[in-house]
């Protein structure tokens, strides 16, 4: 791990409950930044991690609505997916600001597309996968 890590793992998808747990007890802010490849298993963890906020609804990808908005136990969880975005003013034609103002957790995939209009802190989450079949997450602080 590099100094600057809250944490490394690697992990089974039968233990990703235990990995989600993990993340949000570490986490610096409500803003979690999702990196890795087409596949990788983002969206995967993003459920896991919306169901342990206190989400009972299905949760899916908003590919294609850019933002999904769930209630939690306490208060609003936001699921971002800039995937199919041009550049960062589509972003900002749908109020992305208004969105990153609110004291709430906001998950965010693909947020290279979107790095100039990022919080100002957060936690970046680099997902591998690996050989057989695990992941890797590298969880680190941005601020």
């Amino acid at each position: 791990m590099t100094p600057n890590q809250i944490m490394q793992l690697t992990y089974q998808i039968s233990e990703l409950s235990s990995v989600a747990q993990k993340l949000l007890h570490k986490a610096n802010s409500k803003n979690l930044l999702f990196y890795g490849k087409m596949g990788v298993g983002k969206t995967t963890l993003i459920k896991e991690l919306v169901r342990q906020l206190g989400v009972y609804e299905t949760v899916s990808s908003p590919t294609f609505s850019l933002v999904n908005e769930y209630r939690g136990d306490d208060g609003p969880v936001y699921h971002f997916d800039f995937y199919r975005l041009n550049d960062s003013s589509e972003a900002l034609d749908f109020g992305v600001e208004e969105y990153f103002m609110q004291d709430a957790w906001k998950m965010i995939e693909w947020p290279e597309k979107i790095s100039d209009l990022l919080p100002n802190e957060g936690m970046r989450i680099d997902i591998n996968k690996n050989i057989n079949g695990s992941r890797t997450i590298n969880a680190t602080p941005v601020k």
